[in-house]
């Protein structure tokens, strides 16, 4: 591979819907670019929203519990919370030493989630992310889509059958996150790959590996 130096320091997320098949593909990209990459595994630094820092982990067990109160205000300042310790703590040192890093969720999901979902303000949600990400963007965003009724039962599926406090709500919720997904993809065609989720994970991982060393060689 020749694209080491060019990837280096780079940001890429993953984003969609319930059930989308996110993990199954970071992990199956993060192990590509250690092997077929030829990067350290060291340096290749997988993370995850919200989560990937104690206080973090912490707040993503609030915000996924069932019984858990949580107005759309301030679920959305959780999150935010959550992503501005990441890029304090992990994201912000790991790029400027020249790491790649794949995060599972990123700023678009609350565009997604607390704006198309929960219908808070655009300059509210913008604001709340612009503080969180403190200037950092993905310089390539995989959205894995899915029709949110078929992501549902796929994550009823993985779950065991026990949905947590954002699956639970209604079929309209999703789709409106869904939807929003889909114009954000729409509005920035450079950074973002639209991909068909209900392809294999094998086909979806070939499909990502193309475009990353598209972009990246």
């Amino acid at each position: 591979m020749s694209w080491p130096s060019s990837i280096r320091g780079s940001l890429i997320t993953f984003e969609g819907g319930e059930g989308a098949g996110k993990s199954t593909q970071i992990r199956k990209l993060c192990e590509r670019l250690a092997s077929e990459g030829k990067l350290p595994e060291t340096d290749v630094v997988r993370v995850r929203e919200p989560g990937g820092t104690s206080m973090g982990e912490g707040i993503r067990e609030l915000l996924k519990r069932r019984d858990a109160t949580i107005s759309s205000e301030a679920e959305a300042l959780l999150f935010a919370a959550c992503r501005a310790q990441l890029v304090t703590e992990v994201i912000m040192p790991a790029l400027k030493s020249g790491k790649v890093v794949v995060c599972d969720r990123f700023a678009d999901s609350t565009v997604a989630y607390q704006q198309g979902g929960r219908g808070l303000p655009r300059d509210s949600v913008r604001a709340v992310n612009e503080l969180a990400c403190q200037g950092i963007m993905p310089r390539l965003t995989f959205l894995l889509d899915l029709p949110a009724e078929v992501g549902l039962a796929r994550a009823a599926t993985r779950d065991g059958g026990s949905p947590d406090r954002l699956e639970a709500l209604d079929l309209a919720f999703h789709q409106r996150v869904r939807a929003t997904y889909q114009l954000l993809a729409a509005a920035e065609p450079a950074r973002f790959l639209v991909l068909n989720a209900a392809l294999s994970p094998d086909t979806l991982a070939e499909s990502i590996w193309h475009e990353v060393t598209r972009r990246f060689s």
